[in-house]
């Protein structure tokens, strides 16, 4: 099993940054793929951006790509969700996401789950 961890998040105005960790526990961090998802009050958790276990391919959601980007460091156990250009509709509680299969990942089916950490932008 993994545990994984969430920091970062905070109050900011649109327009601003911040960059959200996610540490994982254990000692085969690098065998997962990972990602980030978000809720919104009243929304369904939604896709936010993936990163494969090497790290080469990252995946975005439309309303974020551009902007947020994606990266991990297999050596600190650690994946970051860089956050620029932020808008209002960015609130949300951030959650990471871990699985082998990719493909659950990015439908929101990840194996382990963070217990998220929130993300207010101010207009």
């Amino acid at each position: 099993q993994v545990q994984l961890v969430e920091s970062g998040g905070g109050l900011v105005q649109a327009g601003g940054s911040l960059r959200l960790s996610c540490a994982a526990s254990g000692r085969t961090f690098s065998s997962y793929n990972m990602g980030w998802f978000r809720q919104a009050p009243g929304k369904e958790r939604e896709f936010v951006a993936s990163i494969t276990r090497s790290g080469n391919t990252p995946g975005y959601a439309d309303s974020v790509k551009g902007r947020f980007t994606i990266s991990r460091d297999n050596a600190k156990n650690t994946v970051y969700l860089q956050m620029n250009s932020l808008k209002p509709e960015d609130t949300a509680v951030y959650y990471c996401a871990a699985d082998f299969a990719l493909g659950s990942l990015r439908l929101g089916r990840g194996d382990y789950w963070g217990q998220g950490t929130q993300v207010t932008v101010s207009s």
